[in-house]
This record gives C-alpha cells, sequence and structure tokens, in this order.
C-alpha cells in the first residue's frame, strides 16, 4: 500500500519501516510526537512489536492497512508506533501495565495512554471483526475515544491507579538476604527436576522454550554433586531440542520456541539471541561429554549465523520472520513430493528418518524433525551409523540448495548491542570447546564492530545500529552484555586490555544506572527523560536480566581486580533474589546459576610461563565451570592473580586459588588433571 507515506518513513527499523505506507498516521517514540499529544491534549495509541512478530502482521495486514480503521485512529489518537527492540525500556514498562489490565501479554502490544504517558487501556492483538466475546479493533478505538472525551475524570484516575501499581512493582520486595548453601541448591535442582517433561525434555507445558540456564545449573549441579538425574535431565532437554523441528535440521540455527510439547512445530522466527544463548549450552554439553552430535548443532549453528545474519561490516542481525509469503514457516516446510522431486532414489531413507510423510506431520505439510533415534532407523534400514550419517548430510546439502531458491523470510537488519555482545561469548566458548580459532575471529570482528559503531566518543554504549547512527544511549543489559563479553574475551585470549575495558564500562555503569538502594541497577541510565519511570528490571527471561549478568560480572572481576566493594555488591544482589530464584527456577534461571557459583565458589586459575597459551588451551577445552582464569609468560605485579606467581626452570606453572589462597603450583596440564578432582 505505497499511496500513503508517514512519518515512520524516517526511521532505520524493520519494524517501524513495515508500517511506513500504512493509511496510519504513525509517529515514531521521540519528543515531536510526545508534546504533539499535550499540545492536542489527545491519547496516545501506543502500538509496540517487532519484525519478525506474526500477529504484528497479522493485525497490520488486517486493521493498520484498511483505511476506515486508519480513519478512525487518525481522527482520534496520536498514533506512535515502537519497535520493542529499539525500546526495551517502554516495552517492558507498557507490557507491565497490560498484564495488570488483562492478566496476559504479548505482542503486538496496543496501549491507550493520557498525553502524559500514563496507560488507562490495553491489549495485544485485536481481531477486525468482533470474534469469541473479544470486541473487534474498531470498537475499541470507538469506544476508548468516547470515554477519553466523555468519561475524561474517570481515565485519569484509571491511568493514576495504573501507574501507582507499576511504581509498586518497581519497588524490588524480595525481603531480607536469604541464607544460602548446598541444601538451596538441591532444592532448586528438584524443583527443575520436577518441572521437567520427562519424555519430551525441557521444562513445564507448550509453549516450550530452550530455558538454557536451568539446563546449564543441571549439568553444573551434576558436575559439583554426582546427581545423575539432573545430568540425565539436562542431556534429555538438548538432545530432543537438537532432534526436533525447533532445530532446522538444513540450514542450522534454532527457531525462538515450540508450540508443542515434543519441540516438533517451533514458532519459526529465528532470533539472534537464542541462538547465542544455544550455542553456550551446546559448547557447556560438549565440554561435559564431548559428544559430537553437540560439535554438529554448535558448528551448524554458527556457519548459519555466518552466512545469514552477518552484516559485512561485522555485526550480527537481529532475527529472520517466521513467515515468508504471509505465511508462517513456509520457507521451512516440505511436501514428500517436492523432497521425492530432489532427492530422487535418496529420498525414502531421508523421509524415514525425518517423519516426512505424503499427509504431512503438520498442518497438511512436513516439519523435518527426527523423532526416533537415527541408530533405530539405521536398524531397521539395515545400514550402518556412519552410512546412514553421511546419506542424511549428503541429502541435507541438496536440499539446502534447492530451498535457496525459495522466497526467503524477513531479516530484520538492525544491530543490537547486547544480543551482539551474547553472540561474542558464545562465539569465545564455542573456540574453545570445539577447538575453532576462526569463532574467535568471528568474535573478534564483531566486537570490532561493537567499538566503532556502537560506542559514543565518550566510551558510553549506543544499543542499536542499522546503516547509521541511531543515538539511542545504551541500556543496562547492553552494558552487562559486552563487560561479560569482554571477560569473555580476555580468558580465551589473555589480552589484559579487555579487563581494563570491562572495568571502565561497569564504573560507568555504577555511576549512571545504580538504583536508590545501593544494591541493584536501572535498565535506564540516569539521563533518559522520556519514560514514565525507571525500571529495575530482575526477571531473566529470553535472556537474562542486566542485574543478573551485572551480579556475575561484579563477583568475577572483584576477584581480577582484588575490589571488595564489587563482591559485597554482588553477594547482596544475589541474595536478595535467593528466595525469589529457590521458588520460581525457571524465571530465575541465571540468578541460580549466581547462586550456584557463591555457594560452590569461584575457584582462581593462574597460569605463568612461556607455554601459557597452551596450557589455557587445554583448560579452556575441558569442564572447568565456576572458575576465572588469568594466563601471563610471566609473573605480573599489577594483577591480583598473578602477583608472586613463579615460574621454575623455564616451566610453566599453573596454580589453583580460592580467595587467592593457591595449592602447590601445578608443573603442568597432565598433573593438574591427575590431582584436580580433588580441589573441584
Amino acid at each position: 500500500m505505497k499511496n500513503y507515506t508517514n512519518h515512520l518513513i524516517h526511521e532505520t527499523s524493520p519494524y517501524l519501516l513495515q508500517h511506513a505506507h500504512n493509511p496510519v498516521n504513525w509517529y515514531a517514540w521521540n519528543e515531536t510526537s510526545l508534546q504533539k499529544a499535550k499540545e492536542e491534549d489527545k491519547p496516545i495509541l501506543l502500538s509496540i512489536g517487532y519484525s519478525a512478530c506474526h500477529w504484528c502482521h497479522v493485525m497490520e495486514r488486517e486493521s493498520f492497512e484498511d483505511e476506515a480503521t486508519a480513519a478512525i485512529m487518525n481522527e482520534n489518537f496520536i498514533n506512535i508506533k515502537v519497535d520493542r527492540e529499539e525500546r526495551p525500556d517502554i516495552d517492558q514498562l507498557y507490557m507491565d501495565a497490560v498484564q495488570a489490565l488483562t492478566g496476559s501479554g504479548g505482542w503486538p502490544l496496543n496501549v491507550f495512554l493520557t498525553p502524559d504517558l500514563k496507560p488507562f487501556y490495553g491489549g495485544t492483538y485485536f481481531p477486525p471483526q468482533r470474534a469469541f466475546n473479544r470486541s473487534s479493533w474498531k470498537e475499541v478505538l470507538l469506544s476508548v475515544a468516547q470515554a477519553f472525551s466523555k468519561k475524561r475524570k474517570e481515565i485519569d484516575e484509571q491511568a493514576e491507579n495504573i501507574t501507582a501499581h507499576l511504581v509498586k512493582m518497581n519497588s524490588i520486595t524480595t525481603g531480607e538476604n536469604a541464607p544460602a548453601d548446598k541444601i538451596t541448591l538441591t532444592i532448586i535442582s528438584k524443583a527443575l527436576l520436577k518441572l521437567s517433561d520427562k519424555t519430551w525434555g525441557g521444562f513445564g507445558q507448550a509453549p516450550k522454550f530452550p530455558q538454557t540456564f536451568s539446563i546449564i545449573f543441571l549439568l553444573r549441579h551434576y558436575h559439583f554433586t554426582g546427581d545423575e538425574l539432573s545430568f540425565e535431565t539436562g542431556l534429555k532437554a538438548i538432545d530432543k531440542m537438537m532432534k526436533g523441528g525447533i532445530y532446522d535440521h538444513i540450514g542450522g540455527g534454532f527457531a525462538r520456541y515450540s508450540t508443542d510439547e515434543r519441540w516438533q512445530a517451533p514458532h519459526f522466527e529465528k532470533m539472534l539471541y537464542d541462538n547465542a544463548l544455544l550455542v553456550d549450552v551446546y559448547s557447556e554439553a560438549y565440554r561435559l561429554t564431548k559428544k559430537k552430535d553437540y560439535a554438529d548443532v554448535i558448528n551448524q549453528t554458527i556457519e548459519f549465523i555466518q552466512r545469514e545474519m552477518t552484516a559485512a561490516a561485522g555485526g550480527f542481525y537481529s532475527a529472520l520472520d517466521a513467515d515468508s509469503e504471509g505465511v508462517e514457516g513456509k520457507f521451512y516446510t516440505w511436501n514428500k513430493s517436492e523432497i521425492d522431486d530432489v532427492l530422487k532414489e535418496k529420498s525414502n531413507l531421508f523421509c524415514a528418518a525425518y517423519d516426512i510423510s505424503e499427509t504431512g506431520n503438520w498442518e497438511h505439510t512436513n516439519i523435518i524433525w527426527q523423532p526416533d533415534d537415527l541408530k533405530t532407523i539405521a536398524l531397521q534400514n539395515d545400514i550402518s551409523d556412519t552410512a546412514l550419517y553421511n546419506h542424511l548430510e549428503l541429502c541435507k546439502t541438496i536440499l539446502m540448495k534447492e530451498r535457496e531458491k525459495r522466497t526467503r523470510p524477513g531479516l530484520d537488519n538492525k544491530v543490537l548491542c547486547g544480543w551482539n555482545a551474547l553472540m561474542i561469548e558464545a562465539l569465545c566458548n564455542a573456540s574453545s570447546s570445539v577447538g575453532k580459532p576462526q569463532y574467535l575471529d568471528l568474535a573478534l570482528s564483531n566486537l570490532r564492530f561493537i567499538e566503532k559503531y556502537l560506542t559514543d566518543m565518550n566510551g558510553s554504549l549506543l544499543h542499536s545500529w542499522n546503516k547509521t547512527i541511531n543515538h539511542q544511549t545504551g541500556f543496562l543489559d547492553d552494558y552487562a552484555a559486552v563487560i561479560r563479553a569482554y571477560i569473555a574475551l580476555h580468558q580465551i585470549t589473555s589480552d589484559k586490555n579487555y579487563l581494563l575495558k570491562a572495568k571502565a564500562l561497569t564504573e560507568k555503569v555504577e555511576k549512571d544506572f545504580s538504583e536508590e538502594t545501593g544494591i541493584f541497577f536501572h535498565f535506564t541510565q540516569s539521563k533518559q527523560k522520556d519514560v514514565l519511570l525507571r525500571k529495575t528490571e530482575i526477571y531473566d527471561g529470553a535472556t537474562p536480566s542486566g542485574n543478573a549478568l551485572m551480579a556475575d560480572n561484579l563477583m568475577k572481576l572483584s576477584i581480577f581486580f582484588d575490589i571488595a566493594e564489587w563482591k559485597t555488591r554482588a553477594e547482596k544482589m544475589i541474595l536478595k533474589m535467593a528466595r525469589l530464584s529457590e521458588k520460581y527456577p525457571t524465571t530465575f534461571g541465571f540468578w541460580n546459576l549466581n547462586l550456584q557459583q557463591m555457594v560452590v565458589g569461584l575457584k582462581e586459575i593462574a597460569i605463568v610461563g612461556k607455554d601459557y597459551l597452551t596450557v589455557l588451551k587445554n583448560i579452556l577445552g575441558d569442564y572447568y565451570p565456576n572458575t576465572v582464569l588469568q594466563a601471563s609468560p610471566e609473573t605480573d605485579s599489577d594483577w591480583p592473580l598473578l602477583k608472586e606467581k613463579t615460574v621454575s626452570n623455564g616451566q610453566t606453572s599453573i596454580y589453583i586459588c580460592e580467595n587467592y589462597q593457591c595449592l602447590k603450583p601445578f608443573k603442568n596440564y597432565s598433573e593438574m588433571i591427575s590431582r584436580l578432582s580433588e580441589h573441584f
């Protein structure tokens, strides 16, 4: 619909640009649009979504492209579109409001605000016609417009009440510091085991999300306690995911979540952050088990990121749509006849392995997934495991070439600082776990992008970039993830400059984000003035909360720099959250990792000597969770972990320490392995 052009035409967000030719007179969230609402004393219709959101596309087609609907919106409201990924602070605040009003949330998020930004009504997707006792979008618009005009006092009272509720919600009511010990960790592990799906893996019922932090917690719990059930539950989750339709068996990478309990039918959008966190969990599992299938998933997922989500300048794009040609999943699903035509005589074995049928395994088409173990398929077809594996890999290569001819899903090509930093850490973990230095090169290329395009002249982070500078300042999540990436880069390269950069950003976070109690951090910086209130986000969602990441950062940096105040603050944060994370383990997954780390203790490994990089590589490739590592060719009095660490007879010494108290140094890695079980 190119007959119309609205104010969004000047934006860079792919999501906002999708709406730039709607007949709705959309504005972006900025000083001009907010002031216009005040001057005209009109309610704001705030509509929030993101480019890969299926129901956002549906509501646009049904309502925002409809001229009659647009006329009602334009006459009665200041219509503002927000990309939730560009302004997560606005999204989180008004999502809380809608959840308080309706008991549920989601996208598209449609919220009605007073001119002073206070919410008074809202919901998610509204149909174009009344259906299932739900009002149509036109009915909602007319009803809200009439209420704002005729019942302004009641509207203002409602807005004040909701705002007061939001302020109360934003108060961190975690109670006093809770005691935390190994019993606490056992309680958390048992809670996760109770929530786990014993048949299909993962936690809870459909829809199922990856819950990577909970999986890592269970794998580490097994490592520290020997609890086999934690080990089996953690691995079952990742085994079922990599065999399910949530994993793209043809092109690599994971979709956002599964709509069913079996991980078969995904919501097909692919997000950068999901793939970063899943590379993390498969790297952890590979270090622990050395299972080749996990290395394959790591490699194929990173190949997907390089091929489809990496800009020439080194930044990683945000997402791929679920839809292509207006149909969800069309790019990824197959009719059996298509596969038969392409694979010919190879088709039967492929279809047997991946549940492909004439009638389809999902909505009359087929999702490629693996419900049965390949060993079973090999036995049924009298073929060796190796021969079957090679056959399927050849078939996937052929199907990949055929799939490339299709209309591709839309690409959200904005680059988000925090999500990119999560991928840097994942690439560091992947590089060390599967031994591929090119993954570190990819991480370093991305870091150069962040330092060039997402850092301003004062050293402050910016939140997003899309072919031009976006001056939106970074959020807590951005800073926390970049600090974490710097720590990961130091540990894999031993370059101390990364730690100095992490320290400088941490000092900036303390100055610009600290909330009033001095324990947690606000999501937005102090200079962010266009929000109703500054949220303090503590929940771990699809990504870890900035506060959870910062607790981990502060704990590790306190050791590298011997800053007792940072350790104290981290411990206060973690203990304040202990009761909540124990009670709601999947909601506070990363906090549970922090708690586990604090209870078990962070081991310090210092490597000094000429072969320090070789030893470092060996340690990083094996499974030593909850450690900080620092390596150097020689002792260095400027760094607490390296201070007074001597090298005898030209050998490389390995020190295992806790609170800077060290065991007698090991002379080589073999000696360290033989005695390490006594100390880890």
